[in-house]
């Protein structure tokens, strides 16, 4: 039988590291992609291959840079002879007040959290295209859609642009490759660490279910848009909030 590989960006930490290990419990070989913490992606890709047995392979790129794209691409594939699954996690996120915001990290937010989806998925693409098969799945945000904060519009732009490129994305690829895009709500990761306990409780409050999500209910429905079940699933934008709602 043929392996299945997956690509997770920003996958040392959070939402893409829960991915990592919901792939590797399913015997999918996975690539842990990181560009800072090197500790935390060797730890995982450890812990990884002692409780799964699957093959592993973590490298250092940053997404936002296309050489580092294009070499992270051709590495996994002269290894493991191709990528089936692309999940476009990374992301960053600098909360600031709206005028306090300069161009340089306005900027960063987008090359990363936008410019570095479309240079993973460009050069991925091309692999899976030769094989007329693959799934990428895009992880935007709530705050694309009806969530905004101000002193986050950079992210929420971003974000924004990678629902866009999502359904651009699907008619470019199509037949041969499914692209979907899951857009969380409040999620239990470092991204949040910072929130004081009165943001925290009135957040909580906009929620139907009245709690933030666990990063292993978001990777859930990442790893079933990416497998067979998933197959009809294409160009749809998946809201994993909780029942999030503005009264």
């Amino acid at each position: 039988m043929k392996r299945v590989v997956a690509l997770v960006t920003g996958s040392n930490r959070g939402i893409g590291a829960s991915c990592i290990e919901e792939f590797a419990r399913q015997g999918v070989t996975v690539v842990i992609n990181y560009c800072h913490h090197e500790e935390e992606a060797k730890a995982l890709e450890e812990e990884i291959r002692s409780k799964y047995k699957v093959d592993v392979l973590t490298i250092k790129c940053d997404i936002s840079k296309e050489e580092e794209v294009e070499n992270m691409v051709n590495e996994i594939v002269d290894k493991f002879g191709g990528i089936d699954i692309l999940v476009n996690n990374a992301s960053v996120c600098r909360d600031s007040l709206f005028m306090d915001k300069n161009i340089k990290e306005f900027k960063r937010i987008l090359d990363v959290n936008l410019i570095g989806t479309y240079l993973c998925s460009k050069y991925v693409g091309k692999v899976m295209l030769e094989a007329k098969k693959g799934k990428i799945i895009n992880i935007a945000s709530t705050n694309a859609i009806d969530t905004f904060y101000p002193e986050s519009c950079d992210y929420d732009a971003s974000k924004a642009g990678v629902i866009s490129l999502t359904h651009n994305l699907a008619r470019e690829f199509a037949p041969f490759i499914n692209v979907n895009c899951v857009c969380p709500g409040w999620v239990k990761t470092s991204m949040n660490k910072d929130l004081s306990i009165d943001q925290i409780k009135e957040e909580k409050k906009k929620i139907l279910l009245r709690r933030f999500a666990e990063p292993e209910e978001i990777s859930k429905v990442v790893v079933f848009l990416a497998s067979s079940k998933a197959n009809y699933i294409n160009d749809s934008i998946i809201r994993v909030d909780g029942g999030k709602y503005n009264g």
